[in-house]
């Protein structure tokens, strides 16, 4: 007889310390719940803006955010990390905001966080001018393919190439199948690959 299989999620130290915190705060320890604040709000704040745009409807939201992981908390059951919990409530509390204004996500946002992005596997640190002016245009039209990927694509990218997130993870975050995140990760990335493959071979030219 071969034992079982434990499929729980594997607990890190990062996790552990997270289930920590959220027992102490189940049992009205407020101080361990801002730690919590404290260590993510700047990640939620971060996915907030890829739906909403203006900085202070994202302070909103993201306060927002952490006000509805305090009053559920008791309902977080730990199968997966608390992290992927707290962006599935960011997550919809930002659609249903926009929803709520008869809004749609905005790409402005995912293509501002996009300007870090550089192509250094093939723009190599060759710092001439003419090189110089390649990498810049590929970060535009970088920040534009992104920009114009339709919502459900571009949240499944960013959340894996940004944020780099398991596909496991994206699928409890987004609330979808993890065959659909596959789906949509590997249209977002042909999609991306097919705007800015000519810049790049121009770029080896």
């Amino acid at each position: 007889m071969t034992p079982e299989t434990d499929n729980r999620p594997e607990e890190t130290p990062d996790s552990q310390t997270d289930l920590q915190l959220v027992r102490k705060v189940r049992h009205g320890d407020r101080a361990a719940f801002d730690l919590l604040v404290i260590k993510y709000q700047s990640r939620v704040a971060s996915i907030i803006s890829r739906y909403v745009f203006d900085s202070q409807e994202v302070l909103d939201l993201t306060q927002e955010t952490f006000v509805k992981a305090y009053r559920a908390i008791d309902r977080f059951r730990g199968d997966s990390a608390f992290y992927t919990w707290l962006y599935r409530i960011a997550v919809n509390t930002a659609k249903n905001f926009l929803e709520a204004r008869g809004r749609r996500p905005q790409g402005s946002a995912d293509a501002a966080e996009a300007e870090n992005f550089d192509d250094g596997s093939r723009l190599r640190d060759n710092a001439s001018p003419e090189r110089m002016l390649q990498r810049e245009q590929l970060q535009r039209e970088l920040r534009k393919a992104i920009a114009e990927l339709p919502e459900e694509l571009r949240s499944a990218f960013l959340l894996r190439e940004f944020d780099g997130l398991s596909y496991e993870d994206i699928a409890k975050v987004l609330e979808c199948p993890i065959g659909t995140v596959r789906s949509r990760i590997f249209r977002a990335r042909d999609a991306v690959d097919r705007r800015l493959g000519p810049l790049l071979n121009d770029s080896l030219t």
